[in-house]
């Protein structure tokens, strides 16, 4: 199958990453970007932690994130609240995205999906969104990471949700595309020079265990000790990091578990509400 999906706009670097320039917005308010992790299921602590947020009056200019990450930027941009995508989430099996199954070759399509996502957001495009959403996704025949920020929405999330290995990879433009979080799961690049202030959102703390249950467990957390290999060097590029220490427990498949995953992250972004000065500093810029 092949999308009609158009590339991303002029890119720069080696990293293909879309600059722009936009620094204070029309009222004079801040510019404050977050970025948001991959993580499987436990990526719905994100939308915790953005209501908290945005319950304190923090508003976003752009948002970029990558599988889970890149499904809660894209529902929030279109101007659902972090608790009504939650409840879209549960209603429609939308984790579906997340969860592995086999068929006959051993890997799922999930195109199918994109009736999910055309359900509530039937625009289908980065353009005609409440707000600048940057998605990355691996392109595998050339090894190398690509931000979309134009087109077709649909199919840039599929791509960035792309599990190798479990999920066929998506076609787009005659290209294999697959899981962001491969080759970066907290793409914090395109919000450098590009925002006032970063927020970052990290769902892949991994507790001390002395003991493995099973192969799952094995295998979710040696990718797991992988893809945060390279973590500390993106963090240090928000202004702002929250990461709960509660999520290290729940498997990416975990999917009973949402509300749980929700509540952990909403109670984090408290957390951090309570006690990191800049945030205070931000929360009594956005309510004057």
């Amino acid at each position: 199958m092949t999308s009609t999906l158009r590339w991303p706009g002029k890119l720069s670097g080696d990293d293909n990453i879309y600059k722009m320039n936009t620094s204070i917005d029309g009222n004079g308010s801040k510019k404050i970007g977050l970025v948001l992790s991959g993580g499987g299921v436990r990526g719905v602590s994100h939308l915790g932690i953005m209501q908290a947020l945005t319950d304190h009056g923090i508003k976003f200019s752009h948002i970029s994130g990558t599988s889970a990450g890149a499904i809660a930027a894209a529902f929030f941009a279109e101007g659902y609240a972090p608790k009504e995508i939650l409840q879209i989430i549960k209603d429609n099996s939308l984790l579906k995205l997340l969860r592995p199954a086999f068929g006959s070759n051993g890997l799922l399509s999930i195109m199918h999906t994109r009736t999910l996502i055309n359900k509530y957001i039937p625009h289908n495009s980065f353009q005609n969104l409440k707000t600048r959403v940057t998605i990355p996704a691996v392109n595998l025949g050339e090894a190398r990471l690509v931000y979309f920020t134009d087109g077709e929405l649909d199919i840039a999330i599929l791509a960035s949700c792309c599990l190798p290995g479990i999920f066929r990879p998506i076609i787009i433009n005659n290209h294999m595309f697959v899981d962001g979080g491969i080759l970066n799961n907290f793409p914090v690049e395109p919000l450098v020079g590009n925002c006032d202030l970063i927020i970052g959102s990290c769902c892949n703390h991994l507790p001390v265990v002395t003991t493995i249950k099973s192969f799952g467990n094995l295998v979710d957390r040696a990718a797991m000790i992988a893809i945060n290999s390279g973590l500390n060097s993106h963090k240090m590029l928000c202004d702002i990091v929250i990461e709960p220490h509660g999520l290290g427990g729940y498997g990416i498949f975990d999917t009973d578990a949402a509300e749980e995953i929700y509540m952990i992250g909403y109670e984090e972004g408290l957390k951090a509400i309570k006690n990191n000065e800049k945030l205070k500093e931000v929360i009594a810029v956005q309510k004057k």
